[in-house]
């Protein structure tokens, strides 16, 4: 299914409440009359269950709503595990960024908790960098729940692969080969590599001679580096082979990009 890139342009984005932490009374229950802006809602902690527009979606901890204007929510929980939730009013333009669905669980949930203490934190210092700083966090959650909300469900293993390729790109210089990285993975080789393929467009080797490229780049064109000692500390012992393997991919010869 494909969904429109609402975030293409700016936003402009205002918070009409202070970011809030709240820890829900054992009676509680939400009964929201249509709402006049858009609301976050995050659940840090307990289970509940939540229902706008005749859908209903169970609570935990790193579930998160953005309510649109005329919504009309309601939710309860157990009150042997009381919900505890972060959120804030808020205006936005466009107003595309609200899910269909209106919810998502975000898998970072100390990425979630640090945005939200952060923003918590910054708006109370009262000062103009900490209002931005409260609606830049308040801004990333925005993406993070849109990103959730499109993405398919990734399995242990998908999210494994995932890792070794953020790993290659950290450390392109390093020995490596294909069996190790399907070993960090717990999956054959032949799986790895289809997986790999499938998440990154390119077999792993490919993968990794394009981040040592990548990287040869950055160094020739921002630090003193020789094109031998660039060579050498991404792996390559043959200096005319890292050369062409470079022009390659980039269509100059590295020298040029020293200069």
């Amino acid at each position: 299914m494909t969904h429109r890139p609402v975030l293409a342009d700016p936003l402009d984005l205002h918070l009409l409440s202070p970011p809030t932490f709240w820890r829900c009374e054992p009676s509680w229950s939400w009964v929201s009359r249509p709402l006049p802006d858009h609301l976050l809602w995050c659940v840090l902690d307990g289970i509940g269950r939540l229902e706008v527009d005749g859908a209903t979606r169970e609570l935990g901890p790193g579930t998160c709503a953005v309510f649109a204007p005329g919504d009309a929510p309601t939710a309860g929980h157990d009150p042997r595990r009381r919900l505890l939730v972060f959120g804030m009013h808020f205006n936005v333009t466009p107003a595309g960024v609200v899910p269909e669905q209106r919810w998502a669980d975000l898998p970072d949930r100390v990425l979630l908790g640090a945005l939200a203490q952060r923003s918590d934190t910054a708006y109370r210092r009262g000062d103009p960098l900490g209002m931005r700083q409260a609606a830049l966090c308040l801004e990333q959650l925005l993406c993070l729940i849109w990103e959730a909300a499109h993405s398919s469900p990734q399995s242990a293993n998908d999210t494994a692969v995932l890792e070794v390729a953020q790993v290659i790109r950290q450390d392109p210089g390093r020995d490596w080969s294909v069996a190790e990285m399907a070993a960090r993975t717990a999956l054959s080789r032949a799986q790895f590599t289809r997986r790999f393929v499938a998440q990154n467009g390119m077999a792993p080797a490919q993968y990794l001679i394009q981040a040592r490229i990548d990287r040869a780049h950055q160094l020739l064109t921002e630090t003193g580096m020789t094109v031998t000692q660039v060579a050498a500390a991404l792996g390559y012992t043959d200096v005319p082979y890292f050369s062409r393997q470079y022009k390659q991919r980039t269509g100059r010869p590295p020298s040029e990009s020293r200069r």
